[in-house]
């Protein structure tokens, strides 16, 4: 699952009552748990007392910094790398696998599967129509009205900018992927999608600027995907490409799964977490 926003009441409610359906399952959280550190931390820890094994990668939330002033807790600070590797320390301290970690293998039904949780955010490739570069991308969404909260509160530092940030993340997961045994499949995980379609349907198309990056799109071909997982939408489905199913496993805001559940015609969160390999 994924997009948990624990900030939300109603959906901390449903991440406190998330439990395995059998002891030996593992859960991936696939970015956007909360906008703190220590709600982060503290969600991904009482997960980890009930499942086998979790498997975290960041969301945008996770990186935003809003806190920039003296009375703020000196954590809730860090921007960028900074922040990104202080969340890895945390979850390492409570037993969650994150990007950083050897990819582990899954030997349970559907297995084995190296699944491979992963931080490759956006770098503005996802272009709209009648675009060519991420300068004309970017101007028609701010004329359209379509801008991201990242680009006021998802710092890349040390880089110069958040494209950049993903240049250098798509470079250093590739050589981690690229070691992994051929012979062995993958469950490739990301908050972004790693291809362009599951965007097809936005509502306001000028948003797939900062929801990936065209450098992936042939990674779950060329690293022998099984399922591919993402979240960051709010769109919970399921889009095969090339015969692979990439799983949107988000929950989203209370006003948003509401909507899901109105169309299903029953709880929608009852659906969560969904089944991967099983």
């Amino acid at each position: 699952m994924s997009d948990l926003h624990v900030r939300h009441a109603e959906n901390r409610t449903i991440a406190d009552a998330l439990t395995p359906a059998h002891p030996d399952d593992w859960l991936i959280v696939a970015g956007d748990v909360d906008e703190r550190i220590e709600g982060v931390v503290g969600t991904l820890a009482a997960l980890r007392e009930r499942f086998d094994a979790v498997l975290w990668t960041p969301g945008n939330h996770e990186l935003w910094t809003r806190a920039k002033n003296a009375r703020a807790e000196e954590v809730e600070q860090l921007a960028g790398v900074a922040r990104y590797d202080e969340l890895v320390r945390r979850c390492r301290e409570i037993g969650v696998h994150t990007p950083e970690d050897a990819y582990p293998v899954w030997d349970g039904p559907g297995g084995p599967a190296v699944v491979a949780p992963l931080f490759v955010p956006y770098d503005y490739s996802f272009l709209p129509a009648g675009t060519s570069t991420s300068a004309e991308g970017l101007a028609v969404a701010y004329a359209a009205g379509v801008v991201c909260t990242d680009e006021h509160l998802m710092h890349p530092d040390p880089y110069p900018t958040r494209e950049a940030w993903s240049v250098a993340r798509v470079a250093a997961t590739t050589a981690r992927l690229d070691g992994i045994d051929d012979a062995l499949p993958t469950v490739l995980v990301n908050h972004w999608p790693l291809v362009r379609e599951p965007c097809d349907v936005l509502h306001h198309p000028e948003f797939a600027l900062w929801c990936g990056t065209t450098a992936t799109a042939d990674w779950h071909r060329r690293y022998r995907a099984l399922a591919v997982v993402h979240g960051h939408l709010h769109i919970p489905r399921t889009v095969t490409v090339d015969g692979v199913p990439f799983v949107e496993v988000s929950l989203g805001y209370p006003r948003e799964w509401r909507r899901h559940s109105e169309r299903i015609g029953g709880h929608f969160p009852d659906l969560l977490p969904r089944t991967v390999l099983g």
